[in-house]
């Protein structure tokens, strides 16, 4: 078991908020450590695997906050729909308050390095997993039956994905607003479907 202390968990929340902005390869060891706050020694200490653990958990971490956003969204309303347009909601602030350089926590790294590192791929793929679970379970709970549950899970996740890519580079939230619309329709069909 990993040991919890301050300076781990400043250096995770760091790691997460520097591999979110610029990927695996552009972070570098020193700018860890400079702006986590830590002594020199510290990153082998708390992270015997190097970088590459340091990112792994840092992207678990990532992930499991963002399915807790889900979770709590999708609690919080009876229609699926509107927690999912909470969630965007969600991702558009962050994304506006960043300048637009926050997107998806997992996918800059996911891109960068997940090829190339089996733990880091292992952590993308569990926490997009996690959304999809959060969101399957949402939609089963509103009365969606499994199969297109889980289908329509796998679009949302996918489109998400997508519209934080286009509204990243654009520097416009409008693709997150189009896909938010889609998503709740393709919910709202399915739950007609379901009630018939």
């Amino acid at each position: 078991m990993a040991r919890r202390t301050a300076t781990r968990e400043r250096m995770l929340d760091t790691a997460a908020e520097l591999f979110h902005t610029q990927g695996y390869h552009a972070t570098g060891l020193n700018q860890l450590l400079i702006e986590g706050g830590a002594p020199k020694g510290s990153l082998y200490f708390h992270f015997p695997g190097g970088k590459e653990q340091l990112a792994a958990e840092a992207v678990a971490l990532s992930g499991q906050r963002l399915c807790a956003v889900l979770r709590s969204a999708f609690a919080g309303e009876a229609d699926p729909g509107a927690g999912l347009a909470a969630v965007l909601d969600h991702l558009a602030e962050s994304l506006t308050e960043s300048g637009f350089r926050r997107g998806c926590p997992l996918s800059t790294v996911a891109l960068d390095a997940a090829a190339d590192s089996e733990p880091i791929r292992k952590a993308c793929a569990d926490g997009y997993a996690s959304w999809q679970r959060a969101i399957e379970d949402a939609l089963t709970g509103a009365g969606v039956p499994a199969p297109g549950a889980a289908r329509l899970a796998v679009l949302a996740v996918a489109s998400l994905e997508g519209a934080l890519l286009l509204a990243r580079t654009r520097r416009d939230l409008e693709p997150l607003r189009q896909v938010g619309e889609h998503l709740a329709a393709q919910i709202a069909e399915e739950l007609n479907q379901a009630g018939s």
